[in-house]
């Protein structure tokens, strides 16, 4: 029998009293399942953490001692046990490390996504697919009118100027994905990579994933050379440059907002879109989906009439 409050969404996040655990706590807690480095998903000074190697190592870069009490680090396909609740990360194709939780309790199967993409990426690990009773999903997108384009198409679009580029993305996951795109389809372009990413950088190639050619960012190689530079900045750094000269403004999001007053339009995402979450869906075949992470109204009214939406935020 399927428990409605096996996992409950408080201030402090979502709460498995069952196994006496938090899935992405929002502030720090005992026990804290993080499924990936991202800022929102992975905060600092929680007691237990309960991670992927690549996880612990990114939040060790970003937080310092205070990273965590204690990491238990859990590879893909292993399970563990928290208060009788079992435990199996499987990887969740969002950036490298990124896993879906799969709990399991008086035999009933519970699967939380936290981020996943379907896209394929040769800097993460690829989603897998289980089969879930319940399946608590991201809704960061979930509006049919939202329909990603294909990832090659658009970094193509760096190509059709020759004009030197200032590329926002956020730091961790994205940035790394771009730098492969752009090594893979726009090989004639060079890459200067501003030094706040670096670090991540190096955790993908230390964990064994090549991104191609790249070069630490330095400002006479940008005032030297007029064409097709590309200079990749975190967001705090593409909106202190606001006036800068003689570059051509892109920032890669799936959010449409984000493009407005850029050169052009980058819309490269690591979230599922619409189509993907009913794909993802149809994959795992659950008895139920819950909803997180976004507005799941519309996954409601889609399935009114043939499967039990339920939103929890």
């Amino acid at each position: 029998m399927i428990l409605n409050d096996f996992v409950v969404l408080t201030t402090t996040g979502l709460y498995c009293s069952y196994g006496k655990f938090y899935l992405d706590p929002k502030e720090m807690v005992r026990d804290a399942v993080i499924s990936h480095a991202h800022g929102d998903h992975a905060v600092s000074g929680n007691q237990n953490v309960y991670c992927t190697k690549p996880t612990s190592l990114f939040m060790l870069h970003r937080y310092k001692k205070f990273a965590a009490g204690e990491f238990h680090l859990i590879d893909f396909n292993e399970s563990f046990t928290l208060n009788d609740v079992k435990i199996t990360f499987l990887s969740a194709g969002h950036m490298l490390g990124s896993a879906m939780v799969l709990m399991e309790y008086k035999g009933v199967s519970y699967l939380y996504t936290g981020d996943y993409k379907l896209q394929p990426d040769p800097t993460c690990e690829p989603i897998v697919f289980p089969m879930a009773d319940v399946l608590i999903t991201e809704t960061t997108f979930a509006d049919p009118e939202v329909l990603h384009p294909d990832p090659e198409q658009e970094i193509r679009k760096l190509s059709t100027t020759t004009g030197n580029i200032m590329l926002g993305a956020y730091a961790l996951g994205k940035s790394q994905r771009l730098i492969r795109m752009i090594n893979d389809f726009c090989p004639e372009k060079r890459i200067l990579v501003h030094h706040n990413i670096i670090p991540f950088v190096r955790i993908y190639e230390q964990e064994g994933f090549s991104l191609g050619n790249y070069e630490v960012y330095d400002r006479k190689v940008m005032k030297n050379n007029q064409e097709n530079l590309i200079y990749l900045v975190s967001p705090l750094v593409f909106r202190s440059y606001i006036r800068a000269v003689n570059v051509i403004r892109v920032f890669a999001s799936g959010w449409k907002n984000l493009q407005r007053s850029n050169g052009m339009e980058l819309l490269i995402s690591d979230h599922v879109d619409w189509n993907d979450i009913i794909y993802t869906i149809d994959q795992i075949k659950p008895s139920e989906v819950w909803t997180i992470h976004g507005n799941g109204s519309q996954l409601q009214d889609y399935y009114v009439n043939n499967l039990i939406v339920k939103l929890l935020n």
